[in-house]
């Protein structure tokens, strides 16, 4: 970076997307020299996430609810139940990818269907998908997971030198396993194989179903008060 100056814009406050009671207010970086791998780098770190070409912090008035996570992959632990899926894994095939499938819009367009109908990816369209998950100056890789070579899931990931950040992912809405999950821990098995220590899974919100199960992969570190701890 060539100078250390960071101009952030606010939002209008919004209605919360996550806490019903709450309301939204984001900061985003307005300085085009942190649009880059080496800035978001250092904006992660500090609590950032990126939404299509932008990057973001919740900066609320009343609330400060999103925490900001990141998985230790080296030294993960996985629990009881995460060991049953780790064993599950190893009936499916996965393989990360530069570009996406032929067939991904077909995947995509039934998980939004099924599981996202009354949000505002619905109707499922590829222009505003690719709006949301990728950005011109970042290198984003497409886990792709298939079972009987069937693609069942595809999670959105932002690569790092040193770790890898977690987008957004979608499955098939009707299959058994919990396909969420599974993107995660093979996100921090690609961490593990490829040297990178952290997983960004993005914020923790304790009071929101959604948004609380980042806290189940162990040992994590929370950013509270600008410090990783």
């Amino acid at each position: 970076m060539n100078q250390l100056s960071l101009q952030v814009g606010l939002t209008p406050e919004s209605e919360c997307s996550y806490l019903p009671d709450e309301k939204e207010q984001l900061g985003v970086v307005i300085d085009p020299q942190w649009l880059s791998p080496e800035g978001y780098k250092v904006l992660i770190a500090s609590g950032y996430r990126r939404s299509g070409r932008a990057i973001y912090k919740p900066m609320c008035n009343a609330c400060s609810a999103c925490t900001p996570l990141r998985i230790d992959c080296p030294a993960f632990v996985p629990s009881r139940s995460q060991k049953r899926q780790l064993a599950q894994m190893r009936k499916l095939r996965w393989e990360f990818k530069t570009e996406l499938d032929d067939n991904w819009f077909e995947l995509y367009e039934k998980y939004i269907r099924i599981r996202h109908s009354t949000g505002s990816m619905y109707p499922a369209n590829k222009e505003q998908f690719f709006d949301f998950v990728t950005a011109p100056w970042m290198a984003t890789a497409f886990l792709h997971v298939y079972e009987n070579e069937k693609l069942i899931a595809v999670a959105v990931t932002d690569v790092f030198a040193d770790a890898l950040s977690a987008v957004y992912s979608f499955f098939e809405p009707e299959h058994p396993l919990s396909l969420g999950t599974l993107c995660v821990l093979f996100q921090i098995e690609f961490c593990r194989q490829s040297n990178r220590q952290w997983l960004y899974p993005g914020y923790q919100i304790d009071a929101c179903k959604a948004m609380n199960y980042k806290t189940r992969f162990a040992p994590h570190q929370k950013l509270i008060g600008g410090i990783w701890q």
